[in-house]
């Protein structure tokens, strides 16, 4: 169940009229974003470096420069910006790391991705932030002009790294800013695993309050389109902010359900009184007995969508994937390579996370 699109993308288009060869630099490389975007540039015939904390074990190491470095080591990424055109930034500490690894990685590690690229004279970095920036706000959707309140280490790194990458832009260097919803796709897992595990085993699925809200996501082929559309675009222009989101969501109960009717079990969405939940889940979060964090437990129960107007007229963004597609696209993906990951978890998005506590309330569901 994929989109057929009806007209190419701006990206497909730049595809078939392809811009010179360009070497980038993509740090997070061995995440679920970093080999999304890895498979799609080398489709578009360009040379990649990918820098990384985690070995990059996928079939594709052979055809790029893979090396293994933190962002938070100055030298590593040094070493790596030569040669370099474009730097599109994916790596990041996730929620569920420590603060301080949040506040060292993606704010030190950020500066000094930033400077290395600044002192080798790249084209441009391109920084991906998150819709988390936001908080948990009053009003949708949400535009790229309105205010940053970041809740947790999490979100609090993600708004300074927008200020670090404002200081930066100053000093003459194109920086187009990323703001994705949460996004699914090939090679993701993390909390998403915990639905499309339930779905595989035959079990109906619990939602924090209704599930009437509308809660946008993207699809990672979307993203990968937007980062190309910024990363070759004119710099006058992309040197800016912009929300990137599917354009067709309807509510999360509606969206999830789409996932456990493709299972076939015949199961259910299961809406649960919020409040008393979220007491729950907060204790359990402090118990290290949920791998469910704050913004996402408090955040789920809301409308959560931006505006993607911005990225349509500017940039002629066109997502291909609706909310239900990308589910979809991406539960069939779990399900194919369900052997290689069994047994696996962590705090990555490429590992399910472990599901604690309520790997038990599956007995009641």
């Amino acid at each position: 169940m994929t989109a057929t699109p009806t007209a190419s993308t701006a990206a497909d288009q730049a595809a078939t009229n392809p811009v010179d060869t360009k070497t980038f630099l993509i740090t997070g490389g061995s995440g679920f974003l970093g080999i999304n975007l890895i498979r799609y540039l080398l489709q578009r015939g360009h040379r990649i470096v990918s820098l990384d904390i985690a070995p990059f074990d996928y079939p594709e190491r052979d055809q790029i420069q893979a090396l293994v470095g933190d962002i938070r080591d100055p030298k590593a990424v040094d070493q790596a910006m030569a040669g370099v055109d474009v730097v599109v930034h994916t790596a990041a500490a996730l929620p569920l790391y420590s603060p301080e690894d949040i506040y060292t990685t993606d704010i030190d590690g950020l500066r000094n991705v930033l400077q290395a690229a600044l002192d080798h004279q790249v084209e441009r970095v391109v920084h991906i932030s998150s819709t988390a920036v936001y908080g948990i706000p009053d009003h949708h959707p949400l535009y790229e002009d309105d205010p940053l309140d970041g809740v947790g280490p999490y979100g609090e790194a993600k708004v300074i790294a927008e200020e670090i990458c404002q200081e930066f832009r100053q000093k003459g260097m194109c920086i187009p800013i990323i703001r994705p919803k949460s996004f699914v796709g090939p090679e993701r897992l993390g909390v998403f695993a915990l639905l499309y595990d339930w779905a595989r085993e035959g079990k109906n699925f619990p939602v924090l309050g209704s599930g009437n809200n509308r809660y946008q996501l993207l699809d990672v082929e979307d993203l990968c389109e937007a980062i190309y559309l910024v990363a070759t675009g004119d710099c006058a222009k992309v040197n800016d902010v912009f929300n990137i989101g599917a354009k067709e969501f309807t509510t999360l109960k509606e969206d999830y359900q789409a996932v456990l009717d493709y299972a076939g079990h015949g199961k259910r969405i299961i809406p649960i009184p919020a409040a008393p939940a979220i007491w729950t889940l907060r204790l359990l979060e402090k118990l290290h007995l949920s791998p469910l964090y704050r913004w996402v437990y408090e955040t789920v129960t809301e409308d959560s969508y931006v505006s993607i107007e911005k990225a349509e007229r500017v940039l002629g963004f066109r997502p291909k994937y609706s909310n239900k597609e990308a589910l979809i696209r991406n539960y069939q993906w779990y399900i194919e390579h369900l052997h290689e990951f069994q047994g696996k978890s962590g705090v990555s998005h490429r590992v399910p996370w472990k599901q604690g506590v309520l790997a038990l309330a599956k007995l009641f569901f």
